[in-house]
């Protein structure tokens, strides 16, 4: 029986120390335990799983933390993490209070970079080679860029810059073909005809000044180890092109790639998916948004759907799956996303875009320039808005009222349940004269019975949830659940504004007159976004009434589950109830 090697290795210098003959049994260990802990803890799984021996080898040839290293996506580096002192702790991943999903550099010195959003590996390591260029430092700069994130724009600004250089730069293309969702365009298609050696074009890195190598297996460490050491000795911008299969060494991860990308808990013998409770529980507002787009775009011929590389996230599937020719995924490319979605309009088409809220940020400027500059009418629908959970910082969507509210010609609105998704979905279809974004959370609604026949919801206009006494409190979007739990025994009026912008100007006046104490509650940041809104309203209309903010604070928020989080900044239900009794107390005393 071998004794395990993993169990000796907390830092990649043991490592340095195994044999070459040893390494593929450490793969066959990092595997295992990375199968062991993901299985019973949940995560993010193929990525890890594929790039096994690629983690090993870099750790092996190269200095690390000395030579720097750069992950692309974050979500490939959990063996990364194992081999950097981490191993004890990994079992805490994702967890309140425990290791990150992604690669944090406040985290471990063998984290280079913060990597949570894809395709910044090239220019981050690009940076970090010239300024070592000009410290005058002999480091290595390595940026692995897997998952589809080579096909974004962000990564060919980088190797575009890059290959005008001398910077001792390594790009490892980690090539499995896929991100969370099968990757797509002509790059895919281009580097496919490379694998099979059928590419009769200049080879596109070779053209762009790199030193290309490969395509080599990425699950030969051997070949991977003796082409690192090469490419070492190599001056100026190198390119190394590694082929892996995501979800390697676990036969389902690799039948189905999509769903074991982060397939949730499973057992970790057999592989087989662990079912969740059956009983009967509200949809996913993503699978509201998903069915209801096929609903609409099978009456309204104009209608088109569009994602960017987050088809089975967002349930853009379905509408690919019922109605192909009207349903896009462009890959990871945020920017072109919304002004093709601008394109579209232009010309008479309906848009859907449909795009993370976290990732709605990389298209700030499209949305200015190319949406509501010229009024046209795209229908944003922003999912994972507000607090994500287990992924954390990098993806909470706890920004966008603020990014957008300042913006003109836009229609901004958050749906408190999935029935009011349903009918502002439909609203829009109908007409606008402006662009509208429609921001929902993550997970489910509170709603079994969704599918109700659609009706028109009036633009600008919020409603009255509950009346009340001496405090009202104003809510936008899905927080309206904890609000109403909250007050549920309280004397407290309760008003869904539904849209931040434009405002029910009506209806606040007449809250500002029966009320004295307002608190506005909302899963954004509290700086600039909802009740910032309702501050400027009062200003503007010289109310004098005593106006409480309740949100996001002014600092990022780490990972844990949605619920410890809202517990966390008093959020949740019963920390709103004691927090509206205390001020209830302070008025009526």
């Amino acid at each position: 029986m071998h004794k395990s090697l993993l169990n000796r290795i907390n830092t990649p210098k043991e490592l340095r120390h195994l044999a070459l003959e040893q390494l593929p049994r450490l793969a066959k260990e990092l595997r295992e335990f990375i199968i062991n802990i993901v299985a019973t803890k949940e995560g993010h799984l193929g990525a890890s799983l594929g790039v096994v021996e690629l983690t090993i080898a870099l750790h092996y040839v190269f200095n690390t933390p000395e030579d720097l290293l750069v992950w692309d996506v974050g979500h490939q580096a959990y063996g990364h993490k194992i081999l950097t002192g981490r191993k004890d702790i990994f079992h805490t991943n994702r967890q309140l209070g425990g290791l990150s999903g992604f690669p944090k550099q406040d985290e471990s010195v063998y984290d280079a970079f913060g990597v949570g959003h894809a395709s910044t590996s090239i220019s981050a390591a690009l940076g970090m080679a010239i300024a070592s260029q000009l410290k005058g430092e002999n480091k290595h700069h390595i940026a692995v860029i897997g998952d589809a994130s080579i096909a974004s724009g962000m990564a060919f600004e980088g190797l575009n810059h890059a290959g005008v250089t001398d910077a001792n730069l390594l790009v490892i293309l980690n090539d499995n073909a896929i991100g969370i969702d099968p990757s797509v365009g002509a790059l895919k298609q281009y580097l496919t005809n490379v694998k099979k050696g059928t590419q009769k074009q200049d080879n596109i890195f070779e053209a762009l000044n790199f030193d290309y190598s490969g395509p080599i297996d990425g699950h030969d460490i051997n070949t991977i180890i003796s082409e690192l050491n090469r490419l070492k000795t190599i001056k100026g911008p190198k390119f190394l092109h590694v082929i892996t299969t995501k979800g390697k060494g676990l036969k389902q991860a690799e039948l189905d790639q999509v769903k074991y990308h982060a397939p949730g808990k499973f057992d970790a013998s057999t592989g087989n998916l662990i079912p969740k409770s059956e009983k009967t529980q509200a949809p996913k507002y993503q699978d509201v948004f998903g069915h209801t787009i096929v609903e609409l775009a099978k009456q309204n011929k104009n209608i088109v759907g569009i994602t960017p590389a987050m088809p089975t996230g967002s349930s853009l599937k379905y509408m690919m799956e019922a109605i192909p020719d009207r349903a896009f995924d462009v890959g990871i490319a945020e920017q072109h996303a919304v002004t093709l979605s601008a394109g579209m309009a232009a010309q008479g088409l309906v848009p859907f875009c449909n795009i993370y809220s976290t990732f709605l940020q990389r298209s700030y400027d499209q949305i200015i320039h190319d949406v509501a500059l010229q009024k046209l009418p795209v229908i944003f629908c922003l999912d994972r808005s507000g607090l994500v959970g287990e992924d954390g910082a990098t993806h909470h969507g706890v920004f966008d009222l603020s990014y957008l509210r300042c913006i003109p010609n836009i229609i901004i609105f958050a749906p408190r349940n999935e029935i009011e998704l349903r009918n502002i979905m439909y609203t829009a279809q109908l007409g606008l004269d402006l662009p509208i974004a429609i921001r929902y959370p993550r997970g489910s609604g509170v709603i079994i019975d969704w599918e109700k026949p659609f009706s028109k919801i009036e633009l600008g206009k919020g409603v009255q949830l509950k009346d009340g006494n001496h405090l009202a409190v104003l809510t936008i979007g899905s927080i309206a659940k904890n609000v109403s739990e909250a007050i549920d025994s309280l004397g407290v009026g309760h008003y869904d504004m539904r849209f931040v912008k434009p405002l029910d100007e009506e209806l606040l006046h007449s809250i500002f007159k029966k009320y004295q104490n307002i608190i506005t509650v909302e899963d954004n940041s509290i700086n600039g976004g909802f009740g910032s809104a309702i501050l400027e309203f009062a200003a503007r209309n010289n109310y004098q009434n005593k106006i409480k903010l309740l949100g996001i604070p002014d600092s990022f928020i780490e990972h844990a589950s949605v619920s410890e989080l809202q517990e966390s900044i008093n959020l949740d239900s019963e920390r709103l109830n004691r927090y509206f009794r205390k001020i209830l107390d302070q008025i009526t005393s």
